[in-house]
């Protein structure tokens, strides 16, 4: 495995988060739906076989290995943990199209020296916590086919909400902290040391790349650590999410808490 300092901090926080990580999704309904758009946006795409980059507890992979039992689905994650509590699961729900390695980016080339994908995706912003964007890119871009799909979403700096809301409260430490060079992460008693990226970003670390769709989530509707605020707000949310698919048809479309891409390969 690639070896870096910042890796190991990352892959130890996500270590002690592993045995917890899948119960707190199926608790949170708001993350659930945004997770079932960026399937829905994946899905779209006819692929042979798919990877994964950052599965996680492995509750992508495990979907799309019994959506399309006759397809091969890759993974890796960064986190030991995260990988050893995937393949438990896996080996539970006798899931066999699934192939899991402990890894970065990085290895990529090394751990499929002769596999290239049809389709690749990154979910919730694994490549937030990548040394280099653009290197990590590039990286991606060699494991894909011709004509292959990358759908990549990021964990976005220019969250409108994110930076209104708490500006109301007057604090503005919180207000501005996505625009700093590196970012502390969602949680308020661990840190993960991360960087948020703007929409260019991303287009610029992709740019030899078509681009298919662009789109953003939680832009008015809750973000996914908001879902006791969308308990509250009732229906309310659903036409905040209404809202948001028209926004995504505005220049506002890169104000959500989350942003969406999906390139291309040149045949």
């Amino acid at each position: 495995m690639y070896q870096s300092e910042y890796y190991d901090k990352v892959g130890a926080y996500y270590d002690e988060d592993a045995p917890q990580f899948e119960k707190r999704y199926w608790e949170n309904q708001t993350l659930q739906k945004i997770r079932s758009s960026f399937r829905e946006e994946t899905e779209v795409f006819q692929f042979n076989n798919m990877l994964e980059i950052g599965s996680g507890p492995g509750v992508d992979l495990s979907y799309f290995a019994q959506k399309y039992p006759q397809k091969k689905v890759y993974g890796i994650d960064i986190s030991e943990g995260m990988v050893s509590y995937s393949k438990s699961q896996f080996q539970k729900h006798q899931l066999t199209n699934i192939e899991l390695h402990v890894g970065t980016v990085e290895d990529l080339s090394s751990l499929f020296s002769d596999t290239k994908f049809d389709l690749i995706y990154i979910y919730f912003g694994a490549l937030n916590t990548v040394e280099s964007l653009s290197e990590a890119a590039d990286y991606l871009k060699n494991q894909l086919n011709p004509g292959g799909k990358i759908v990549v979403t990021v964990i976005n700096k220019w969250y409108f909400m994110g930076m209104f809301l708490p500006l109301l409260k007057l604090r503005f430490k919180t207000a501005f902290k996505r625009l700093q060079k590196t970012w502390g992460g969602y949680s308020p008693k661990r840190t993960l040391e991360s960087k948020c990226y703007s929409p260019s970003d991303v287009r610029k670390a992709f740019n030899d790349l078509k681009l298919l769709k662009k789109r953003g989530y939680s832009i008015l509707y809750p973000a996914w650590y908001q879902d006791t605020l969308r308990e509250k707000m009732g229906k309310f949310s659903n036409f905040l999410w209404k809202a948001d698919r028209l926004f995504n048809k505005t220049p506002f479309w890169s104000c959500g808490e989350y942003t969406l891409f999906v390139f291309s390969k040149d045949q």
